[in-house]
């Protein structure tokens, strides 16, 4: 950061731009240290100095996307999902803490006993950003990843990550839901697919998500359906689906799991004490 000693442009202190921002404060501090390249604790040990025009009107700019709505995660172009910094844009979801626990459950299930030796295979479909399969990934770098997404703009974000982490084992294909896995099987398909119903009020506070991300259709089960249907053709015997869900989808969800055959169907909670993860067997 430049100080009040070496600009010529007009200057603004850090407190006072954080002040008269009409933000969350913690939102105004984490896009100043954007803006700045540094850390909030920084931004807040040095309230006292100044900055030039320059920065200050596009802090301010920032600061006028965030509170007309804009989401804080595609502003700065980050957001953590299992402790891992991800890039993310306008081409993929947000990355949210529930999601975590798709993660958790698939490592759970494919550290159970098996009958075999060799590592598991796990396809993460719809993968958006990446941040269910590069957090598999950097849990269990042995394990063999497999993730897709119909959106090339999103595989670009997702392939930018794992490069970034150096999370090179993952092999990224484009095609819609299991096109792309040909006739390859595998110990777990897991995913986070669009399950938010079309007309769903919710859909509101979200519009600057991609659409095709968040709703499938007017009943916001057609993609959880149609996994559910077609994972069996990519399934060992014995392995798991783990899909995440919307907390009042769980009865149906389970209730499509069991009539299309699968067995050990268990429904998780998250943090906020919502149903959100499904896990069942195929036998």
């Amino acid at each position: 950061m430049e100080t009040a000693d070496n600009l010529t442009e007009p200057q603004s202190s850090l407190q006072r731009l954080l002040a008269e921002a009409n933000v969350a404060r913690l939102d105004a501090e984490l896009l100043l240290a954007h803006v700045f390249g540094t850390t909030r604790s920084a931004v807040i040990a040095h309230g006292e100095q100044c900055i030039g025009q320059p920065e200050a009107l596009r802090y301010r700019a920032l600061v006028a996307r965030r509170a007309a709505g804009e989401p804080l995660a595609y502003l700065t172009g980050e957001r953590e999902f299992w402790s891992l910094p991800l890039m993310v844009s306008e081409a993929v979801l947000i990355p949210r803490p529930e999601t975590e626990l798709v993660v958790e459950r698939a490592l759970a299930l494919l550290s159970e006993p098996r009958t075999h030796a060799s590592e598991p295979r796990i396809a993460d479909l719809g993968t958006g950003s990446g941040a269910i399969a590069l957090a598999l990934a950097c849990a269990r770098p042995r394990w063999q990843l497999l993730a897709s997404d119909r959106s090339a703009q999103a595989l670009q974000v997702a392939r930018a990550n794992a490069r970034r982490l150096q999370l090179n084992q993952i092999e990224f294909v484009e095609g819609d839901w299991f096109a792309p896995l040909g006739t390859r099987r595998f110990e777990a398909i897991v995913s986070n697919p669009p399950y938010v119903a079309a007309r769903d009020p919710a859909l509101q506070a979200l519009r600057y998500e991609p659409a095709a991300a968040l709703t499938p259709g007017n009943s916001g089960m057609e993609a959880l359906r149609h996994l559910i249907a077609l994972a069996p053709d990519h399934l060992c015997p014995g392995a798991w689906l783990v899909l995440e869900h919307g907390a009042d989808q769980a009865r149906e969800v389970a209730a499509a799991l069991v009539a299309a055959g699968y067995a050990r169907v268990r429904c998780h909670r998250d943090l906020a004490g919502h149903d959100r993860v499904t896990e069942a067997q195929w036998p």
